[in-house]
């Protein structure tokens, strides 16, 4: 069974799509619903979920918002958007996000399971694709399962603190021969978090050091840590620290 989020900021559909619907049958376990797009990341990043299901149009975090965010963030995870009104504009940015589906309500019942099921091959090649044989390890004591995965965590690891300004998942997993699902999850049963929350802890460390001196301004170590513009590096800081980074920096620089 493959793990499925709803997130529709209305109660009916939501509820509609969670019980009428025989998720089971197609192949899914829908796990949680969520109302809105900003619950729905606080739920997956707590949770491993295989596939979202939501509306476009939501208060506090739209569906393309969220769809930027998987995709950045967590790019295994498949999307699958709902919307009252096709329009050109949505699919083409769904497209930009990697998302795989666009579904318009009222949603037809052939038209969900024709998607889904479409869905579940697609996850099942996926994850045969990562059947591979494990060969020995070369210590006679160790698990051959174990110690292939230790070694493929250590190789991940090092990849993240060499190449952090542009290290993704999908990068990641083609080091490791893996699909990037599947390196996810593994990750994350290895190491009790996320791939994501690595690679940002390997970042926020690399510009705590550079705030902690004077010769770059808070937009350059924006730029030398990867992140698209200064407002998100300072949001993430923010999250990471409890404080933006020039209040960091003056606390570590009170002299300044």
């Amino acid at each position: 069974m493959y793990t499925l989020l709803i997130v529709d900021d209305e109660y009916e559909i939501r509820n509609g799509l969670c019980n009428l619907f025989p998720w089971h049958e197609a192949g899914y376990t829908v796990t949680a619903t969520c109302e809105t797009g900003r619950e729905a990341l606080e739920y997956i990043e707590e949770n491993s979920i295989d596939v979202v299901l939501c509306d476009i149009m939501m208060p506090e975090m739209t569906g393309i918002d969220l769809a930027r965010e998987l995709h950045e963030k967590q790019p295994h995870i498949k999307v699958v958007f709902l919307s009252g009104h096709r329009d050109f504009e949505y699919a083409r940015k769904a497209l930009s996000f990697g998302v795989k589906n666009y579904i318009v309500k009222p949603t037809k019942y052939s038209e969900l399971s024709q998607v889904f099921l479409h869905l579940k091959k697609e996850l099942d090649e996926e994850r045969a694709a990562t059947a591979q044989p494990e060969p020995e390890t070369s210590s006679p004591g160790e698990g051959r399962k174990g110690g292939l995965q230790e070694r493929i965590i250590t190789a991940v690891k090092e990849y993240i603190d060499k190449n952090y300004q542009d290290a993704s998942l999908e990068n990641a997993a083609d080091l490791v021969r893996m699909t990037p699902h599947y390196l996810s999850k593994l990750y994350k049963q290895i190491t009790g978090e996320n791939f994501s929350d690595y690679l940002s802890s390997v970042k926020m460390d690399k510009a705590a050091k550079l705030l902690r001196g004077i010769n770059y301004r808070t937009h350059e170590i924006s730029h030398m840590l990867g992140y698209s513009s200064p407002k998100s590096f300072s949001r993430a800081f923010r999250q990471h620290f409890g404080m933006s980074p020039r209040e960091y920096r003056n606390l570590n620089n009170p002299g300044i």
